[in-house]
């Protein structure tokens, strides 16, 4: 059984949109989600640095381009389940048919710019703890006053909170934890601090008329599939200010009898934690489109009519 995912923020490098243009159709594509949103995916995805890449109103909708585009390029896929990593969660809800292309960039356009206002009221950010005991680890960041934003499995979890507590927490490190590395992220995703942004999403994701995912959509809330459109959108709008739980995704993966799991682009970060936590699974990511006949393969190894 095949799951499909898509990454979260920090997952974008320079230039990394540049080899997916160049397919048949695709700069078309991105053109018009461009004009439709008022943001230059292909400028972002081609020629900005990191710097201008990690601005949250830019990462979030370049992101979920990229997973689009990317997926579209596999074919006709029809996967056992699919699921997103924080805001990648837009994206898979465009793979499942919640919503439309256009309905979904529109979506993650105000979700970013909302977060990105939230994100300016106080400097945060976010870092991940690598190793340790999670529970250890999650007591340890109650007590610096941080949260654990991200409970991805594996091993890591990802902490959040204002500069000043995350400097703390690089000298002060749970028992156990073997580094502390600051994510490529400007701000503290996940937590209170984004609570401003959860009525803008809510205004925005009112204007939407989902419909009901056409495969098995697994929620980062708790790790449970969703089988209604709307209960998926109300997450999406909760989701910007409430932890994710990708450790239960990934029980669910295995619950599910997942085989196989293919990360669209820019693929690498949740495969990752895949080979880790689920032994066995196959895993591919989709970072150029040099790796799409290896995925189509795979496809058609695991994929479930």
């Amino acid at each position: 059984m095949l799951v499909l995912v898509a990454p979260g923020q920090g997952a974008q490098t320079p230039g990394f949109l540049t080899p997916w243009l160049e397919l048949p159709g695709a700069a078309d594509r991105v053109a018009a989600w461009s004009d439709a949103i008022g943001l230059d995916l292909a400028h972002y995805g081609t020629q900005a640095d990191a710097d201008a890449i990690r601005d949250t109103a830019v990462a979030q909708p370049l992101l979920v381009a990229a997973g689009i585009l990317s997926a579209a390029a596999l074919g006709d896929v029809a996967p056992g389940a699919v699921a997103g990593h924080s805001v990648g969660e837009i994206t898979a809800a465009a793979f499942a048919g919640i919503l439309d292309d256009t309905a979904a960039l529109t979506l993650v356009r105000k979700r970013g710019l909302a977060m990105a206002d939230a994100a300016a009221i106080t400097e945060t950010g976010m870092s991940a703890l690598l190793g340790g005991d999670p529970e250890v680890s999650v007591a340890h960041l109650e007590k610096l006053g941080l949260t654990p934003a991200n409970v991805n499995g594996a091993g890591q979890i990802v902490a959040a909170g204002t500069l000043e507590q995350l400097a703390v927490l690089n000298e002060d490190k749970p028992e156990g934890v073997r580094k502390v590395v600051p994510l490529k992220v400007a701000g503290a995703f996940h937590t209170h601090h984004m609570a401003p942004a959860v009525d803008a999403l809510a205004k925005a994701a009112a204007e939407l008329v989902p419909a009901d995912p056409k495969f098995t959509y697994v929620s980062n809330k708790d790790g449970q599939p969703v089988a209604s459109g709307a209960e998926v959108l109300q997450r999406l709008v909760g989701q910007v200010a409430n932890p994710v739980r990708w450790d239960l995704c990934m029980e669910t993966f295995k619950e599910l009898g997942a085989t196989a799991i293919i990360e669209v682009s820019p693929g690498g970060t949740l495969v990752g934690l895949a080979k880790r936590a689920l032994p066995g699974v196959k895993t591919l990511a989709l970072k150029t489109p040099d790796d799409l006949d290896a995925a189509r393969e795979l496809i058609a190894e695991h994929a479930e009519a």
